[in-house]
C-alpha cells in the first residue's frame, strides 16, 4: 500500500486514504474550506457498492477546477457513510464539482521535496499494510463475507480474478515466515509456500499475479509524510484456516485480534516507522470497531475533523 489514493478503490477491503495539501497562497491563520468533488464507480470485488470520489481543496472561498488539482487531493470512500457529509457540514464552504481530476504521477514515487511541498498529512483507516490472513481462504474456497444467499464457491472465480486479491496475501515484514496460515490433512502453508499453494488450488495464474503486484509497495520504507493510522481492535478476525477437504469446502476458522478483516499484526505496521522518519506517526486504536463500520465511528469522525480543521 502506498500513497496513491485512487488505488484504494482497487482493494477488496474498505480503506480510506486522505491526503491534504499545503497551499502557498492560503492566508495564514485562515481555516480552509473543503470542496467536495464526486464521481461514481463500482468496487471491483464483492461486496460491490457505489463509491464517491471526494477531493479536498485549500483554495479559500474560490471555486476550484479539477484541472488545477493534483491526484494527491483524491480519496475514495463509500457514498452511503455519513462522515464525508459531516466533514462538509463543518467547513466554511462546500460544493460538488462535475467530474474527477486527471490522474497523474503517483505521490509515492515522488522525491521527498515534492512530498514536503504538497502533502500535509496521510490518514489511513483499517490499513492492511502487511496483507490479511483471510486472503488465503478467499483464493482457496471463496468467501461470501457472511452473506447467506451467496455460496463462497460461486464467487471464488471472480474473487481470484481480482489482481488486488493476490496482492493482499500476508507479507513477511509483518508476519513470521514460519506462521502457518492454512492447514490441510497433508500440508501446511506459510507465506513461503505461495507458489505451491497456487498450484494446489489449481490457480497457477495467481502466482504470476502475486509476483506482478507484491513489489508495488515496500512497507519497510517509511512514507516520508505525516501519518495517521486508525485501526479496529477486539473484533474476532480470521487468523488461520483448517481444511478437512481442500480446497472445495469451507474451512474451520481460527480467530485472532483485529477489525474482523484486517489482522492487528498488519494494521500495526505503522508503528514500525516511528523514529525512522522526521514526520510524526500517530496511531489511534478503535476498540470494537469493525472494518467497514469504522467509517461511521464517532472517534473516526472526530479524528478526521481535527486533522482537517484543527482543534
Amino acid at each position: 500500500m502506498g500513497l496513491c489514493p485512487y488505488r484504494a478503490a482497487l482493494l477488496p477491503s474498505v480503506l480510506l486514504f486522505l491526503l491534504m495539501l499545503t497551499d502557498p497562497a492560503l492566508p495564514a491563520g485562515r481555516p480552509p474550506p473543503v470542496v467536495l468533488g464526486w464521481s461514481i464507480t463500482e468496487q471491483p470485488t464483492p461486496p460491490s457498492f457505489p463509491m464517491v470520489l471526494m477531493c479536498v481543496s485549500l483554495a479559500l472561498g474560490r471555486p476550484s477546477r479539477w484541472s488545477s488539482w493534483t491526484p494527491a487531493k483524491a480519496v475514495w470512500v463509500p457514498i452511503f457513510t455519513p462522515w464525508w457529509r459531516a466533514l462538509a457540514g463543518a467547513t466554511h464552504e462546500a460544493r460538488m464539482s462535475e467530474g474527477p481530476p486527471t490522474i497523474g504521477a503517483e505521490p509515492q514515487r515522488q522525491p521527498q521535496a515534492w512530498k514536503d511541498k504538497y502533502i500535509r498529512a496521510f490518514v489511513a483507516l483499517g490499513p492492511p499494510w502487511g496483507g490479511v490472513a483471510k486472503t488465503l481462504r478467499v483464493l482457496a474456497s471463496g468467501d461470501n463475507n457472511r452473506i447467506p444467499v451467496i455460496r463462497p464457491l460461486k464467487i471464488r472465480e471472480q474473487q481470484r480474478s481480482a489482481v488486488s486479491t493476490s496482492w493482499l496475501l500476508p507479507y513477511n515484514y509483518s508476519w513470521s515466515p514460519e506462521k502457518v496460515f492454512l492447514h490441510t490433512p497433508t500440508t501446511n502453508y506459510t507465506l513461503q509456500d505461495y507458489r505451491r499453494f497456487f498450484q494446489d488450488i489449481g490457480f497457477e495464474d495467481g502466482w504470476l499475479m502475486r509476483q506482478d503486484t507484491e513489489g508495488l509497495v515496500d512497507a519497510m520504507v517509511p512514507p516520508g509524510v505525516q501519518l495517521h493510522c486508525l485501526y479496529g481492535t477486539g473484533v474476532p478476525t480470521p487468523d488461520s484456516f483448517y481444511y478437512e477437504s481442500f480446497p472445495d469446502h469451507d474451512p474451520r476458522i481460527c480467530f485472532g485480534d483485529g477489525d474482523g478483516t484486517v489482522n492487528l499484526e498488519s494494521a500495526l505496521q505503522c508503528q514500525a516507522w516511528r523514529g525512522r522518519q522526521e514526520q510524526e506517526v500517530s496511531l489511534q486504536a478503535l476498540p470494537g470497531s469493525e472494518h467497514i463500520a469504522m467509517l461511521a465511528n464517532a472517534t473516526t469522525l472526530a479524528y478526521l475533523k481535527r486533522v482537517l480543521l484543527g482543534p
